[in-house]
């Protein structure tokens, strides 16, 4: 019986995960861009394939196994195989999820199965100083030679059977679109795959200025959980959100203002900002490798390489489609679990994303460069482990009294006041369900018991649910702002662990609400109908 009608937890685990369209209005874009969009795409499946290689080795034979499974056990393996781009389960520790397969190896294939780190430390010791470089590089593979010696073996070579046919597609794209930046970026990362250099098509991707928006190549170094030194492919092929990056270029005339008016000690303001990262806010159209595997991507700040950040600085790029997918499937839900009857209709789109753009404006103001004891040094020298957590809860906080102060100021609509602060309250639960062991989550925690102590946030004792109190939430969101800052600014230690150590814990009500959620998705499993 259990063969014919699949398996009911895992059924589970695949419901945890939202299927979603992730789409994108290609009526602007003239007719050759149309077409050299599709060979953009043709190019990005081919990441697939490579990313499963580079996963574990024993994953393409799994693969081609669970395709010609054609019971109901077998197309339920393949479908959460390919939501986590190999047998084991990304949100849930990596537990496997079909027998017979190892732990998740560490080195996944960057390095050889018996390979130890020793091994691999002793062996780069004796290098000279270029070889070093490309053993701990980004885009080398570790191999054995003759007899059984490691050595390198450049990516365009080890995975040329996907780059060639990718390299080709980008050139075809080049050649047909108008648009000079893209054609620079699609040429030199085609370039790129064969040479095994990415230097100059990074810094042709922070020149992208073109309707038609792509990553595409290797760049995070997540999968190489022995190291962190290699980088796995991935690609988004987005195009460009002409409304929300009007949006954008508004708010970004108000920075130096914002920071001129910051709730702490007039001394601790920088009279003169730096100049921002660019922002680009796009919508998807289609994901793949390392871009599309577990939890889903809603914003991601690149590229990797320090030469190039440091000579053109990062781009941060904001997926709205995807922002708004996760909003409609896993905010809206919780919503109806967590906030009082009276409060769930301010939930607004609006609200949630113009927040997450004022989170990420805000982490350029504020404290960053400061003197201790007569000592000029950082905030993140002085706060150590801790300074990511009220980093992050510094962008939330700060977000949020800004965008209250251009409410106040008229240049946003003031309908936004009532659906601002009952959106956050909501998302908090968002971001704690994935846990307060990293950052973000840490951080939430510290502000949602934070504004609960001071009033602004309150809890109906008897169904459990949460609301705003409109009288007390503005004050309690400059109070906040103010102690915050004010401890970065100082580079306190003591002070900033005082705070975490009180505030960033899940609390009884929030816990009772969090086991209410269970059935609610965690995340979404994307469909791109352009891919098709």
């Amino acid at each position: 019986m259990h063969r014919q009608g699949g398996d009911p937890e895992l059924a589970k685990k695949i419901g945890r995960f939202a299927p979603t369209e992730l789409t994108a209005d290609t009526s602007g874009l003239s007719a050759n861009d149309r077409k050299a969009l599709s060979k953009i795409i043709e190019a990005a499946k081919l990441m697939d394939p490579l990313f499963l290689r580079q996963v574990w080795s024993g994953n393409e034979a799994l693969r081609q196994k669970l395709e010609a499974d054609q019971s109901v056990l077998g197309r339920q393996r393949l479908h959460y195989f390919m939501i986590n781009k190999g047998p084991w389960s990304r949100i849930d520790s990596n537990e496997p999820f079909i027998e017979g397969v190892p732990p998740k190896p560490h080195h996944a294939t960057f390095y050889p199965d018996d390979m130890t780190r020793e091994e691999f430390n002793s062996w780069v010791a004796g290098l000279a100083s270029e070889e070093k470089q490309k053993a701990t590089g980004f885009f080398y593979l570790i191999r054995r030679g003759d007899p059984g010696k490691l050595k390198t073996v450049p990516y365009s070579e080890a995975y040329a059977e996907f780059l060639k046919p990718a390299a080709q597609l980008l050139h075809e794209a080049a050649a047909l679109t108008t648009n000079k930046t893209l054609k620079d970026f699609l040429r030199k990362r085609a370039d790129a795959f064969a040479s095994n250099d990415y230097y100059q098509s990074d810094v042709a991707w922070m020149d992208l200025d073109a309707p038609i928006d792509v990553t595409i190549g290797p760049y995070e170094t997540y999968e190489d959980e022995l190291f962190s030194y290699k980088a796995a492919f991935e690609a988004y092929v987005t195009l460009r959100d002409e409304g929300e990056s009007a949006k954008l270029a508004k708010f970004s005339q108000y920075l130096q203002e914002l920071e001129n008016n910051l709730p702490m000690d007039a001394r601790y303001r920088n009279p003169k900002l730096g100049a921002a990262s660019p922002i680009r806010v796009v919508n998807e159209v289609f994901g793949s490798g390392e871009g599309n595997s577990g939890v889903q991507t809603a914003a991601f700040n690149l590229p990797n390489d320090e030469r190039v950040v440091k000579e053109k600085g990062s781009k941060r790029v904001m997926l709205k489609n995807v922002q708004q997918a996760k909003f409609q499937k896993t905010l809206v839900p919780i919503s109806r679990v967590v906030l009082t009857g009276a409060h769930q209709p301010l939930l607004s789109f609006e609200s949630f994303f113009t927040h997450i753009l004022a989170h990420e404006l805000m982490h350029g103001l504020g404290p960053h460069n400061i003197t201790v004891g007569g000592q000029e040094t950082t905030v993140r020298k002085q706060l150590k482990e801790l300074s990511s957590a009220l980093e992050e809860a510094k962008a939330d906080i700060t977000g949020l009294w800004a965008l209250q102060y251009l409410i106040d100021k008229g240049v946003v609509e003031k309908g936004m006041e009532r659906s601002l602060y009952t959106t956050f309250l909501a998302s908090a639960f968002r971001s704690v369900r994935f846990g307060i062991t990293e950052a973000h989550g840490r951080g939430i925690a510290l502000q949602f018991n934070y504004l609960i102590d001071e009033g602004g946030i309150e809890v109906n004792e008897q169904s459990g649910t949460f609301s705003i109190n409109q009288a007390k939430i503005k004050e309690a969101v400059r109070k906040l702002t103010s102690e915050i800052l004010t401890v970065q600014a100082e580079g306190s230690y003591e002070k900033a662990k005082g705070m975490l150590d009180k505030y960033a814990v899940i609390r009884p009500p929030m816990q009772k609400a969090l086991d209410r959620l269970k059935d609610v998705p965690v995340d979404i499993e994307p469909i791109f109908p352009l891919a098709k």
